[in-house]
């Protein structure tokens, strides 16, 4: 597989690479460590776009903005082709302290924030349209009309929703199809070895309502990469390692189980832990993030590992989460409806609440 070997995302015809673009590290506007140059950042987009990528995510908050600019000034300086690139952005975040309709998913803030993401992009259009987060202080069917609204007059091509609760997500997208307003196509969700409990509802949801799931943080922020083991992990230091905390023997447990595969295929780590990732169910695009040319090369990696189904097994049963009722309870009802049958491929077993003849049957 390579980044021209596109996916449509999910019940729409836009076609994107398998791994997307994630540019929240773009600038240094939070400081020396966390984020790459203006120089570094435009080569890793080159970069990208020169291997057959074609998929690019920001958000209007990402370093207060400057991710954007950073964005519109390459290709408006023609080191790429606009039309051929689909960038994703997000609103949500407020960008002007004391101004209460400056973020979050109100009418009046999302046409503000979409007019001053054009403007830093430098852009007629956005491809793609998040909600970056779910805004409990406005109704769902404000947001939804006033995104259709925007894919209406061209601002915007599709809209999606990101880090929102699965039953608001349902709410939107269901009303959207009932009133005819444009649907959501995408749902970006933190998703990766360390991080599945969105397997209980959020992935089976977005499958059954035609929203292709987009992971962010498949590395879980460094921790899958293979640098931080029981021998060195009270040693992580900076920004990224900051947000980790102190890693849990469950956590050691899965880099254990991660490094043993990467050992069997003679790759590293985070090239294993991306390979799972995109295999999984309901997985469109896997956002990737790079602050230098080798971080992203070594991403790319992942593209060409096909992992066994011992290999995926083993990472899983290893990683396997506990999720919220009624995600386990589910897990038996095949043999309650199917009484030993199998079916889809699923096999069951026969209950106690099956009779034995036709005579034990009431």
């Amino acid at each position: 597989m390579s980044l021209n070997s596109y996916v449509t995302l999910g019940r729409s015809g836009l076609r994107v690479s398998p791994f997307c673009l994630g540019a929240m590290t773009f600038g240094e506007d939070y400081g020396v460590g966390f984020g790459s140059s203006e120089k570094d950042s435009e080569a890793i987009l080159a970069h990208y776009l020169e291997q057959g990528g074609n998929f690019i995510d920001t958000a209007n908050g990402y370093m207060r903005g400057h991710s954007e600019k950073i964005i519109g000034d390459f290709f408006q300086q023609g080191k790429g082709k606009r039309d051929r690139a689909v960038i994703a952005t997000k609103f949500f975040m407020n960008l002007f302290a004391g101004d209460p309709n400056a973020g979050g998913a109100g009418r009046k803030a999302i046409v503000a924030q979409c007019e001053e993401s054009l403007r830093r992009l430098q852009t007629d259009y956005i491809d793609l349209y998040y909600l970056h987060n779910w805004d409990r202080f406005t109704p769902i069917e404000e947001t939804m009309s006033a995104l259709d609204d925007l894919v209406k007059s061209g601002k915007v091509r599709y809209v999606g929703i990101s880090d929102s609760p699965a039953w608001k997500v349902a709410q939107a997208q269901v009303m959207a199809h009932f009133r005819g307003w444009n649907p959501l196509i995408a749902l970006q969700i933190e998703y990766s070895l360390m991080e599945r409990t969105v397997e209980g509802e959020l992935v089976p949801m977005a499958e059954e309502l035609g929203l292709g799931v987009l992971p962010w943080g498949p590395l879980k922020s460094g921790a899958l990469t293979g640098k931080y083991t029981r021998a060195n992990g009270t040693k992580m230091q900076g920004p990224r390692g900051a947000r980790l905390g102190e890693l849990t023997e469950r956590q050691y447990d899965i880099i254990d189980a991660v490094g043993k595969v990467a050992a069997e295929c003679e790759v590293s780590s985070s090239t294993v832990a991306l390979a799972w990732l995109k295999a999984q169910s309901g997985v469109r695009s896997t956002i990737i993030g790079a602050r230098t040319l080798e971080q992203l090369d070594a991403n790319l990696k992942a593209l060409d590992l096909i992992l066994t189904p011992e290999q995926i097994a083993s990472l899983s049963n290893a990683s396997k989460p506990v999720l919220n009722f009624p995600a386990d309870f589910l897990t038996h009802s095949p043999s309650y409806s199917h009484a030993g049958a199998t079916v889809n491929g699923v096999p069951s077993q026969a209950t106690f609440l099956v009779p034995q003849d036709d005579s034990s049957r009431w």
